[in-house]
């Protein structure tokens, strides 16, 4: 299946598509899928020796201010397979700099009918300080080790700064493929 087929979601922004590169706890490989074809390519092997806190992905049918499709951040007790297609609430939104510019990350819950156990949580404010704190210190040293490269956290934000960045998101998609 090409996942080019795979659109942003069904009510976005509030409840968008997440295509999964990385699963939860995965060894520190960093995944690409390739857009054009839904190959699985290995992007680089990281030289921290940390695991992924959370899946991570990306919403089809949008665009960072880098040029890629926006990130996203599946927090979930279980990793889920590179390739799979999850449904989700956006919730916050981890604002960060790298070596290439801007590089936001959201941060998305499951759909409450693919797992219930995070229902109760609409915003940043419900999500465990232990969670954020585990997933951005790996962002701020995952590249640590690697030459030219880096990274600076801005602090989170919550649901509604993260479903604004999905509309931009879309839209640029939109503006560069018209």
């Amino acid at each position: 299946m090409s996942l080019q087929l795979v659109c942003a979601g069904s009510d976005v922004p509030n409840e968008i598509n997440v295509i999964i590169e990385i699963p939860k706890d995965a060894e520190p490989v960093k995944y690409e899928v390739e857009k054009s074809s839904g190959a699985i390519f290995v992007d680089r092997i990281l030289s921290t020796p940390m695991r992924y806190p959370c899946n991570y992905g990306y919403v089809p049918g949008t665009l960072g201010g880098d040029g890629d499709p926006l990130d996203a951040l599946v927090i979930l007790p279980l990793p889920l397979i590179p390739g799979s297609v999850i449904r989700c609430l956006p919730v916050g939104m981890l604002k960060m700099t790298d070596e290439s510019g801007s590089d936001e990350k959201l941060l998305v819950i499951p759909a409450p009918k693919i797992f219930p156990g995070y229902a109760h949580i609409t915003d940043i404010k419900g999500v465990s300080s232990h969670w954020l704190e585990r997933i951005g210190h790996f962002f701020e040293h995952y590249k640590d080790l690697e030459t030219g490269k880096w990274v600076k956290l801005e602090g989170w934000v919550g649901a509604d700064d993260a479903k604004t960045e999905i509309l931009a998101g879309v839209q640029r998609y939109e503006q560069e493929n018209s």
